[in-house]
């Protein structure tokens, strides 16, 4: 005979709903860092002759479960598209937990990418050191030396400025290998965004590729106006276009070609349609996130 001796109630702002587990002894444990948190609880029962049992939660089953079938569909969706040519999936995990990057990890997603720095150090100490890191935030130039000190960091995608460049290519000084640079244009002329004008974007690839001898120029990056009109579905998105006419001209000046990042989740279909091989998929492979103040303790 087993009995309810406890009831408790607590509210989880990261999974965005109330709570309530009715048993005997409830043990709940916090993982708390600076970007993010975590919540992972066992329930324990104990019955009436005083013996222990363990009711082992499948709860990751479950979360394992749903990132592989929404992972898998969305690479049909890329394949379906390109036809073999090359694009990449970079999983966007931005202030979501570890055990999720891991889960998706162990189904063979190896390109994560991340906004903020300081949750990108301490996720890359805890997960396998053969993940592909990308950097998509915005790149402060005093962020540059501890950015570069990420072993696998694998590109940053938001270079916008030649004086970023020469302060990323001193910091990468002691790195074995070049670290891969996207530069990102701001196409849309939006003053929320970061990214150099596309009539600067020649002179920047230029200096990238003559001066920067630690760093790989790999593409142009840019990420889709926010309140572009979708009613007519027969114009093709005017800030894909210009970038891939930006490639163009670069690899007529240089000719050298350059990769394009390029589509998120409510977009990368029609980018990988204009040219894009490398997309940036996050809220499609693992939900909505909670936001950084949400996953602050004070508001648990």
């Amino acid at each position: 005979m087993w009995r309810n001796d406890v009831i408790r109630t607590f509210r989880s702002k990261f999974l965005g709903e109330d709570l309530f587990i009715k048993k005997n002894f409830i043990h709940c444990n916090y993982i708390n860092s600076a970007s993010f948190l975590q919540y992972n609880y066992r329930i324990r029962m104990i019955s009436s002759s005083g013996e222990f049992k363990e009711e082992e939660n499948n709860e990751a089953e479950i979360r394992k479960k749903e990132i592989e079938e929404k992972l898998c569909d969305v690479k049909k969706r890329i394949e379906s598209i390109t036809q073999g040519k090359q694009a990449r999936l970079v999983a966007v995990s931005k202030l979501k937990p570890v055990t999720d990057i891991r889960l998706a990890y162990e189904l063979g997603q190896r390109h994560f990418g991340e906004n903020y720095i300081q949750e990108l150090v301490e996720k890359s100490e805890k997960l396998p050191s053969d993940i592909h890191w990308h950097f998509i935030g915005t790149l402060q130039s005093n962020k540059c030396k501890m950015l570069a000190g990420i072993p696998n960091l694998w590109v940053v995608e938001t270079m916008d400025s030649i004086k970023k460049a020469d302060l990323m290519n001193k910091a990468c000084a002691s790195r074995n290998d070049k670290l891969k640079v996207f530069l990102q244009v701001n196409t849309s002329g939006e003053e929320s965004k970061s990214g150099i004008e596309p009539g600067e974007c020649l002179d920047v690839l230029n200096h990238i590729q003559d001066n920067c001898n630690k760093l790989e120029l790999m593409g142009l990056m840019t990420i889709g106006a926010l309140n572009r009109d979708y009613s007519n579905e027969n114009q093709p998105n005017p800030d894909f276009v210009l970038l891939s006419n930006l490639k163009e001209e670069f690899k007529k000046a240089r000719g050298i070609e350059l990769e394009l990042s390029m589509g998120m989740s409510n977009d990368f279909e029609e980018a990988l349609k204009l040219g894009a091989t490398n997309v940036r998929i996050g809220s499609t492979i693992f939900g909505s996130r909670p936001s950084k103040q949400e996953l602050k303790p004070n508001n648990i």
